[in-house]
């Protein structure tokens, strides 16, 4: 039978004997879960690992789940979240929402519940990567083909490697706005290492070399945040 993707859940619980049963209870369903029992540990997890969806506890120690969800959507706004809390006044409810939360499920629940919720929105995530993989982006007299990883303008054309090709593809889905470099790092080389910095700074010397065609497209630092991607805007 051909192997079928795994699934990375980071679960922040501090209640041991709850953390535990949902870790084995996600695992028997072919789910792969790290459980952390703190904020703060959850964070460091998910700057050190991907992850596909996070499940938090509100009420922890060192770093509670809502701080935790700002941290985590500072790095990745579209990680898909859910909350898991015994806070169930509507004020809690609407602040979790606020914060970019996809479910607010109030405890006690029902794990089978959950486990739908969870396989419901991996499901919509994974069609709408695939809508995302067939766009294509005029970025001045470029035209860039993140599918076949080609870039072309006039007779020239450019293949891509598939890092070159995901890292231009963040920039032209950021074009003329901040792409945040620990964003890229993490989404592209999975954590955002000294090394891996240096690397990306590689791809992006690359990416202007491939772009120098076109005097009013360029790469831009943004000093300590990130880079922009700068291209005149397609007229109508």
């Amino acid at each position: 039978m051909e192997d079928k993707k795994q699934y990375q859940i980071l679960l922040c619980e501090d209640d041991t004997n709850l953390g535990m049963v949902l870790k084995n209870y996600l695992e028997l369903n072919e789910y792969e879960v790290t459980l952390e029992r703190d904020g703060r540990l959850g964070l460091a997890a998910f700057q050190r690992e991907k992850f596909d969806i996070c499940l938090l506890d509100v009420m922890m120690p060192n770093m509670d789940g809502f701080t935790l969800a700002e941290e985590i959507r500072d790095i990745d706004p579209d990680v898909p979240l859910f909350f898991l809390s015994a806070k169930t006044m509507k004020d809690d409810i609407i602040q979790g929402y606020k914060l970019g939360a996809d479910d607010y499920i109030t405890k006690p629940f029902d794990s089978e519940v959950l486990l739908m919720k969870i396989k419901a929105i991996l499901k919509r995530n994974e069609e709408e990567n695939k809508i995302n993989d067939n766009i294509e982006f005029d970025l001045g007299g470029y035209h860039f083909n993140p599918k076949l990883r080609e870039l072309k303008i006039g007779s020239n054309m450019q293949t891509l490697s598939p890092k070159e090709n995901e890292l231009l593809k963040m920039l032209a889905e950021h074009k003329n706005d901040l792409l945040p470099r620990e964003r890229a790092l993490k989404k592209i080389w999975g954590s955002d290492t000294y090394f891996n910095g240096r690397s990306m700074d590689v791809y992006i010397a690359k990416l202007r070399k491939f772009l120098k065609e076109d005097e009013q497209v360029e790469i831009v630092n943004i000093h300590g945040n990130g880079f922009r991607l700068v291209a005149p805007e397609a007229t109508a």
